[in-house]
């Protein structure tokens, strides 16, 4: 098989990927700890894009952050395929997210003085592919979310859609069995938000990944596998969508 090639792993859709049990997380200010994050627990399946939702401060990121080992939490477990991440070190956790997860922010968190081609190589190096490898296989990722036409260009010279096109690209070259996306397609029109969905969802759904996102956006949710409701730091609504409803 050749290292650019994207793989779809024979895995069944129903497989937890991803499992949260019992999280506490608190944020101290002065003498004063603010609970954020109430015992939390869930499981996030392969192939499935799986939305958080609920009001600013309910505890949304601070999730995002305990579940993909950015964040350690005060208490409880997170189980990230069958691996106890915080019973990792350091080094062991870096390398695991290094391997295993991918990331899509608001932000985009591209440099500047990279074009498209370069930004999505950028950690493949790390993960032990040659320079050949690495390129061949972001030109496939860019071609995927539609960008081969783009792929010298830097982000001064793209749209905020392309932008965000290329921070999943980035992720998608990595072939990662984890995806975490925050606030994904906050920055964009409807256009370009609708296109960050479609790609999200067939991540999870060709790639067989387990895409989890937090939004407020409307659109996510019309589109999303499975939807869970979040309010002061609890899970209160966990609704599955009707397949028809997704992406493709």
């Amino acid at each position: 098989m050749s290292a650019a090639t994207l793989p779809h792993a024979p895995v069944a859709a129903t497989t937890v990927a991803l499992r949260g049990r019992e999280l506490v997380k608190s944020f101290r200010s002065g003498k004063l700890d603010t609970p954020i994050l109430r015992g939390l627990s869930l499981d996030v399946s392969v192939g499935e894009l799986t939305l958080i939702s609920g009001p600013s401060g309910c505890g949304k990121s601070t999730l995002l952050a305990l579940l993909s080992g950015l964040s350690r939490p005060d208490s409880g477990e997170v189980l990230a395929l069958d691996e106890s991440l915080w019973a990792l070190d350091a080094r062991e956790l870096e390398r695991f997210r290094l391997r295993h997860t991918g990331f899509v922010f608001q932000g985009f968190n591209l440099f500047g003085a990279l074009d498209a081609v370069e930004q999505v190589m950028l950690p493949l190096g790390a993960l032990g592919l040659s320079k050949a490898e690495a390129r061949e296989r972001a030109l496939v990722a860019l071609d995927e979310v539609g960008l081969s036409a783009r792929s010298g260009l830097r982000p001064g010279e793209m749209s905020g859609g392309e932008k965000q096109r290329v921070s999943i690209a980035r992720a998608l070259a990595k072939q990662p069995q984890l995806l975490f996306a925050d606030e994904p397609t906050s920055a964009l029109d409807a256009s370009n938000g609708q296109t960050v969905i479609d790609l999200l969802h067939r991540l999870a759904r060709k790639h067989r990944a387990a895409v989890l996102c937090v939004s407020h956006d409307p659109r996510v949710v019309e589109h999303a596998d499975r939807v869970l409701h979040m309010e002061d730091g609890r899970l209160l609504d966990d609704i599955r969508r009707p397949a028809a409803q997704g992406s493709a």
